[in-house]
């Protein structure tokens, strides 16, 4: 293939995540394009051809995977890894949605099958964790003893049909998977990997039948205290980020506004997208760097033609499902 040519991509999913992720992120990589997607939905397909007319529309895996170089996998977790598996073995480079796999030995089985294969942890390129990790680098809060992040939201009623408030376990619904992912893989990022896991998950609504209300907290080599809360219950929410340094601190509100900007249909080359308020700095603001969620997929793309590091490395992923499950108890 040409250098110049771009590599055809093919979307597993165009829910949530395939449609409002993965497909505008990709359009915006001029050397990346959108050549396939599979839906099983009719209403789903139509929305896909109009949003994608040069896009096959496909119903069926085999489908799918013809003439494709890279495959995103954005389905339910319950089939990410036979959907990943399947791509490994036809040579694609694939891309599988956060979290990797229902549990960490699924997920090490599909490391197992070698090949290339990258995981979307999009939170990495929020701005306000971009700003955190610089300020962490250059040390201008000096030592930090203690992270505070949370993603979370107030949805007192159960939604019927949604697969993550499924009560079966293959589905790998619930907070702590769903957002637990994020929030661990950003700790993990800043602090390295923990020597301590505690967490409380709970499951408070009437009705609900997957946990709905967690809490981990992490202790890292050199001392460092991550406590990540991720809830459906709580109705006044604490700062997205409060980080305790010996220096400064630092504090974010609300979430990054990537994703509702893509809600939207803002493109991500459009002024403005990925800003957002200020955060502080002690008493000070200060300006966040705009989120670049963009830049997941300019290292696919990169990644994929160049055979160089993947954007994010799956065994990142693999540790963070091992550090959920000790989380709940399991490990």
């Amino acid at each position: 293939m040409s250098s110049t040519t771009p590599l055809r991509v093919g979307i597993a999913g165009y829910g949530l995540s395939g449609s409002v992720f993965h497909a505008p992120l990709i359009t915006a990589v001029e050397s990346l394009a959108v050549a396939a997607i599979l839906t099983r939905s009719p209403e789903r397909a139509a929305q896909a051809a109009e949003a994608h007319p040069n896009a096959r529309v496909v119903d069926n895996t085999d489908a799918l995977m013809e003439d494709i170089d890279v495959l995103v996998v954005a389905t339910p977790n319950s089939s990410h890894v036979e959907l990943g598996l399947a791509g490994l073995e036809r040579g694609l480079a694939v891309v599988v949605d956060k979290p990797l796999a229902a549990n960490a030995a699924e997920a090490r089985r599909l490391l197992a099958a070698g090949g290339r294969l990258t995981v979307f942890q999009n939170r990495r390129w929020d701005g306000d964790f971009i700003t955190l990790r610089r300020l962490i680098a250059e040390g201008s809060l000096g030592e930090i003893t203690r992270f505070e992040s949370r993603f979370e939201r107030f949805r007192p009623e159960v939604r019927a049909g949604v697969w993550r408030e499924s009560p079966d376990a293959l589905e790998g619904g619930g907070v702590l998977l769903d957002l637990g992912s994020h929030l661990v893989d950003q700790a993990v990022e800043l602090f390295g990997p923990p020597v301590g896991v505690y967490g409380e998950v709970d499951v408070r609504r009437a009705g609900a039948q997957v946990d709905d209300d967690a809490f981990v907290a992490l202790t890292h080599e050199g001392g460092v205290r991550s406590h990540l809360f991720m809830s459906a219950t709580a109705p006044l929410f604490g700062p997205r980020f409060r980080v305790n340094g010996l220096g400064r601190g630092f504090a974010s509100d609300g979430l990054d506004p990537q994703e509702d900007q893509l809600r939207h249909g803002m493109r991500p080359d459009a002024a403005g997208f990925g800003e957002a308020p200020f955060a502080r700095l002690d008493r000070n603001l200060v300006a966040l760097e705009p989120g670049r969620y963009v830049a997941f997929y300019e290292g696919v793309a990169a990644w994929a033609r160049d055979d160089g590091p993947p954007p994010v490395d799956p065994v990142d992923a693999v540790r963070v499902l091992e550090i959920l499950e000790q989380a709940r108890g399991r490990g």
